[in-house]
């Protein structure tokens, strides 16, 4: 019996898989943006003290940074660890 219970419910483990593995790029990819925001916003500090950009073209740039920094953040508790209590639940069956 237990043989086709597996038959019958692999295609269905499989659309799982490739649900998670996709769930996990999308968190990659956020994780990667992020990074790419702080490095700008270092050297947007270090052209600020380097007096190589105005106060006011900081202060906009900085802006604009920590607004996609603030949309990501957002983006990724959408996404959410939500999935890490059901894995740790499958992981018990």
């Amino acid at each position: 019996m237990l043989l086709i219970d597996d038959i019958l419910f692999s295609p269905l483990k499989g659309i799982q898989w490739i649900f998670k593995e996709v769930h996990k790029l999308a968190e990659e990819e956020l994780s990667g943006e992020s990074d790419r925001i702080r490095e700008s916003l270092v050297e947007l500090y270090m052209q600020l003290e380097t007096e190589k950009i105005t106060e006011e073209e900081f202060e906009r740039q900085e802006s604009d940074l920590l607004d996609r920094l603030d949309a990501l953040d957002e983006d990724d508790v959408m996404i959410g660890d939500e999935d890490e209590d059901e894995d740790e639940y499958e992981d018990e069956e």
